[in-house]
């Protein structure tokens, strides 16, 4: 008895060209097939059009979702089917009569192969053939040179865990990878058995302003393959990516892995990204100067960050991993990876809420925290309100951002209250703080409250801060 095949229908706003790609299928000299088609809330009347075709085709069924993209409607119709073998089509393309008989001969003679193809014709808006080059693991590693509609089996779309569901707008392309991954080769049959429709909105048209996310995205994913056949990561220039890679070093102190994963927390000119546990931070990019001085000459900011949280302890949240990548000795990104700390607020939120509980007495916890750092040599030269972490109740105070810290013998009485320049606190608050300070240091506290705030009054003066002093 011959394999069942389903064919995977999703759709969306297809109702122009839906019975034609429904005709195609059922004109397929192979049987058993069954046609799963899912109706992505589309706006138009192909929900209609579809139900009217299963009304007179047994072998056809349709569902309807709300819309959630074609890969949430691929996936769908997938764990609907019966069948051994899937082969996905787009709604407003077309396959030839004998494309599926040929397709299940070549995948249960080979089980090496994981997928198989075919030649394809562009029609609509073109026509012409689709000239897609011989199939080799580093070129799928730049390109998508597989259509979307190509014969796998369903075990190996399980295995896969399905199409990537967060839209990475060339999700057949991030499921061919993962479907490599498995091990395994791609058939090309050499005959047009597919046939490719072109519009004005043609996705294949639409996409080339998403290069960079979709570039982001398969490196995310894929780095062991991209690795094995490229050299490395995937570059936004992908034809040059495995020259690139030649220079490429790669540098990873620590143990960890998902350098790009987690969930963006902070963006700006550096990205943070929180996981269960712990915390990564990338820096940004260095311009072709700081480049060469971060790769040749003095360590990178992530490699600071590392070293220095080895040096501080429980100062600092643990640190876990950090990891450069240069091209010819020269650094072009970095990332540091600490745990996350139990201390989850920030001394900003001292700044921003005068009525914070206990915040007089956090206020000297800080104070000695600070002298305490000073008596160990420890000068924070960005110690700011949102890089001092403390709990509750203020029982543990940590730092951040630790890449401008510098260790010193001993540091003078005016430097260590110079420190205090950047906490934009009110004159109350800082001789609060002052005052626990001065107790540590064993210096006068009026002396080093009246220091303090002259320090940052001459500083801050000339930006017209004048308020924090009133």
């Amino acid at each position: 008895m011959k394999p069942l095949v389903s064919v995977i229908i999703p759709i969306y706003n297809a109702a122009p060209f839906l019975k034609e790609t429904l005709d195609s299928v059922m004109e397929s000299t192979y049987r058993p097939i069954e046609i799963i088609m899912i109706d992505d809330g589309s706006k138009d009347s192909s929900l209609a059009i579809a139900q009217e075709y299963c009304s007179t085709n047994q072998a056809c069924k349709v569902y309807s979702q709300k819309n959630q993209g074609v890969s949430v409607a691929r996936n769908n119709a997938i764990r609907k089917a019966q069948g051994t073998y899937i082969l996905p089509v787009d709604a407003d393309d077309k396959i030839g009569s004998t494309y599926i008989q040929q397709a299940v001969d070549i995948l249960e003679m080979q089980p090496n192969v994981r997928m198989v193809g075919c030649r394809a014709w562009m029609f609509g808006d073109a026509d012409k053939e689709w000239e897609l080059p011989k199939f080799s693991h580093a070129l799928l590693a730049r390109k998508n040179m597989i259509p979307v509609t190509a014969l796998y089996r369903k075990s190996d779309w399980e295995k896969c865990g399905g199409y990537c569901e967060t839209d990475i707008y060339r999700e057949d392309w991030d499921f061919w990878l993962s479907m490599m991954e498995l091990g395994g080769t791609f058939h090309k049959i050499d005959e047009v058995l597919f046939f490719y429709r072109i519009t004005k909105g043609s996705r294949r048209t639409l996409a080339k302003h998403r290069k960079k996310y979709i570039v982001d995205a398969i490196n995310r994913r894929h780095p062991a393959y991209l690795k094995k056949y490229l050299g490395g990561p995937l570059h936004y220039q992908r034809s040059w990516s495995k020259f690139f890679n030649f220079f490429r070093k790669e540098t990873i102190v620590g143990d960890f892995q998902d350098w790009q994963e987690g969930e963006i927390i902070f963006s700006r000119r550096n990205t943070l990204r929180k996981y269960k546990d712990n915390v990564c931070k990338q820096f940004a990019k260095p311009n072709i100067l700081r480049g060469i001085i971060y790769g040749w000459f003095t360590p990178s900011k992530a490699r600071r960050s590392y070293e220095y949280a080895k040096k501080l302890g429980a100062l600092t949240p643990a640190p876990i991993a950090y990891k450069e990548v240069r091209y010819a000795g020269i650094l072009r990104d970095s990332w540091y990876v600490c745990q996350s700390s139990e201390c989850t607020h920030t001394f900003n939120d001292l700044i921003n809420n005068p009525t914070f509980p206990n915040r007089e007495a956090i206020l000297q916890a800080i104070g000695r925290f600070t002298a305490t750092l000073h008596q160990r040599g420890v000068l924070h030269q960005d110690y700011s309100g949102g890089n001092i972490l403390f709990n509750q109740d203020g029982t543990k105070i940590q730092l951040i951002d630790l890449n401008r810290i510098r260790f010193c013998n001993q540091l003078s009485i005016e430097t260590g209250l110079k420190n205090f320049e950047r906490l934009n606190i009110d004159k109350e608050a800082l001789s609060i703080m002052g005052a626990a300070y001065s107790e540590v240091m064993q210096i006068d506290a009026q002396y080093a409250c009246d220091y303090i705030i002259t320090h940052r009054w001459k500083k801050h003066v000339k930006q017209g801060i004048t308020n924090l002093y009133e």
